[in-house]
């Protein structure tokens, strides 16, 4: 009897060890990520250019293949806003960032296009030059670019933030991309030559590269403190409409072409 109890205990023992042996296989299967019919890692089901809090772009599978878009806006033209905190909406919810009432905009007036919002919070001309490969990665039909204001604040040459849009421009432009330049302004304090010369950067870009030019994307905004929240620099959900508007202006003449 006791040999047989002995017996019992070891097989026991030995049925446990087995088991801790495989536990670790079995919970790397528990996490092993969807798959497709071909066996390759499913993409992840996040619509292209939609921006965290924290103004990160998501990020690609492992096969470097974009993010799903909704079936029913597949086909639909694509207008991209490349900017920064103004476009990521800080401050306000997402639906309020002007890009968003944009899209609103668009589709009340029977327009079909689907706005992307690749804006970044603190983003610069640098910054968004750096980022348009994987920006390009989807199918883009508009390029709205509206960049600068950080690069003003924080007093970069004007030749410097001149040559980062060209750049982008440029980029834009050999993928058959047009681009709709939007214009920024910097406060007086800055120094009247410098503001000047800021301004008229875009200006000068408009007519170099042949593009439409949104004069001021702040226009009825900037330093108007019921528009803007108590940073004094990023408008309120109210003052996000009126943008919104400085846009539709110039753009909704082009989609009519």
């Amino acid at each position: 009897m006791k040999n047989h109890a002995r017996r019992r205990r070891l097989c026991r023992g030995a049925l446990l060890l087995a088991c801790l042996w495989l536990l670790p296989g079995l919970q790397a299967c528990e996490r092993k990520a969807p798959t497709d019919e071909s066996g390759a890692r499913a993409p992840a089901a996040e619509a292209p250019g939609k921006i965290s809090r924290e103004g990160t772009p998501p990020t690609p599978d492992a096969f470097g293949r974009a993010p799903r878009v909704d079936p029913a806006k597949r086909h639909a033209p694509v207008i991209l806003v490349l900017g920064d905190s103004l476009a990521a909406g800080t401050g306000i919810a997402l639906e309020e960032s002007f890009p968003s009432v944009l899209q609103n905009r668009l589709r009340e007036a029977g327009y079909p296009h689907r706005v992307v919002n690749a804006g970044v919070s603190g983003d610069t001309t640098a910054g968004g030059l750096t980022r348009l490969d994987w920006v390009f990665r989807q199918r883009i039909d508009w390029m709205i670019v509206a960049l600068g204001a950080n690069d003003g604040l924080r007093g970069q040459t004007v030749a410097s933030i001149k040559a980062n849009l060209s750049a982008i421009i440029e980029k834009a432009k050999a993928r058959g991309i047009p681009v709709v330049l939007a214009g920024m302004q910097m406060p007086e304090n800055y120094g009247k030559d410098y503001t000047r010369r800021f301004r008229e950067v875009f200006e000068e870009l408009a007519k170099e590269h042949r593009i439409a030019l949104i004069p001021f994307l702040l226009r009825g905004v900037a330093m108007r403190p019921a528009l803007n929240q108590p940073d004094g620099i990023h408008p309120t959900a109210e003052g996000a409409r009126i943008v919104a508007g400085n846009v539709w202006e110039v753009l909704q003449p082009l989609l009519k072409k």
